[in-house]
């Protein structure tokens, strides 16, 4: 049976160089050193005792309301969400079915039904049928805006099969973004966005099951892990230590509109841009400074072509990247840096129909412009 697990692939290259520019036999000024004078205090053997104690208390805290996901071809991971006995979980783990068997930490086992979709997020709700009020144990739901980067974290799935398998790892990085699942029509890619990094080990299995802070609050869905290897018998990727999980406050929208509708409508801009532009292509774009989100390209008749933001048109010494854009540097007053965190506060705050003011810098001067959201085609 295959443990199901969205494998982002890259290819991981290293290089060290070392340069030897000339040697000089004058006497050289003798470096000035500054050693901090206190170094931060080390855990205790009290700390890990207490830490030891809390995930302890943890694991026993919320296993009842994690659950494994059995399709015909397939393994997942998934937590129960209300006392209605709905269970989130990733739509790549039901994909292509529309009953699984749900198995509890207690043993008990039930058939569930898929009542809602969202393969642009990646997110199912599947219903479980007949099982008894004790053992459906909905666990507390945290909100993942108060997480940190080096914040302690805890995820708790199935994977290889392995039910009510526990990891430890920290919150690696915020308000990431990937490619989602589904593509538009035409060129062009759509993003899943909000996502949480995580080094807490990752596996095929995994996937849907809850990453937890140490309060045993439920922060986000783990997704996907980014690795440059795969198992060449099993195909399944190896865990590099580059997790993703879904934040728990994407999956607080969506999953009420799952349960109720079977389907979710995101909200869409339509631009796009990119959240990685290097020092050559900010100097061949002729900016002094940049932050925000350079809108490469504006889709014609969406949102933003409607609103009148503007794209650049100019050629540039780099191929395919055109000068004279706007550049969005705040979304209803809150600072835009980069295109993730655009797209961060648009998936988790807005939906079709919404109206959002954008500040951009065109031709070095700051304007509002005022954008109706449109659904995602």
């Amino acid at each position: 049976m295959k443990r199901v697990l969205f494998a982002v692939s890259v290819l991981m290259v290293s290089m060290l160089a070392c340069q030897m520019t000339g040697f000089s036999t004058s006497p050289q000024p003798t470096p000035v050193l500054h050693i901090q004078s206190t170094a931060p205090a080390l855990p205790t053997a009290a700390d890990a005792s207490e830490m030891q104690t809390t995930l302890e208390a943890l694991y026993q805290q919320v296993l009842p309301g994690v659950v494994a996901i059995k399709t015909g071809s397939a393994e997942g991971s998934g937590f129960v969400f209300d006392s209605e006995g709905h269970v989130v979980t990733n739509q790549h783990v039901v994909e292509g079915t529309s009953e699984v068997e749900v198995d509890f930490a207690s043993g008990f086992k039930a058939h569930g039904t898929v009542i809602g979709s969202d393969p642009d997020g990646d997110l199912a709700v599947v219903k479980v049928e007949n099982a008894p009020a004790d053992q459906i144990h909905p666990l507390p739901i945290g909100d993942s805006h108060a997480l940190k980067v080096g914040e302690q974290v805890v995820a708790i799935g199935n994977p290889f099969g392995l039910n009510g398998t526990m990891t430890l790892g920290i919150v690696s990085a915020l308000g990431r973004s990937q490619v989602a699942r589904v593509a538009p029509e035409g060129n062009g890619s759509f993003s899943t966005a909000d996502i949480i990094q995580t080094d807490a080990a990752i596996n095929p299995g995994n996937s849907g099951g809850p990453l937890f802070n140490l309060k045993g609050e439920v922060v986000g869905i783990n997704q996907s892990i980014r690795t440059d290897t795969v198992n060449q018998t099993t195909g399944n990727a190896i865990n590099s230590g580059v997790g993703f999980s879904i934040s728990i406050n994407l999956v607080k929208r969506v999953v009420p509109f799952l349960i109720r509708d079977g389907k979710y409508d995101y909200p869409y801009l339509g631009i796009s841009s990119t959240s990685n532009l290097g020092l050559t292509e900010i100097e061949a774009l002729g900016l002094n400074t940049y932050t925000g989100a350079y809108v490469t390209g504006v889709t014609p008749g969406g949102p933003a072509d409607k609103a009148g933001l503007l794209a650049g048109t100019k050629p540039t010494n780099i191929e395919g990247l055109q000068a004279g854009g706007d550049i969005i540097t705040a979304i209803d007053g809150q600072p835009v840096t980069t295109f993730d965190g655009l797209l961060s506060y648009l998936t988790t705050n807005k939906s079709p129909g919404d109206t959002v003011v954008l500040t951009v810098l065109r031709n070095g001067k700051s304007m509002d412009v005022t954008v109706t959201l449109g659904k995602r085609p």
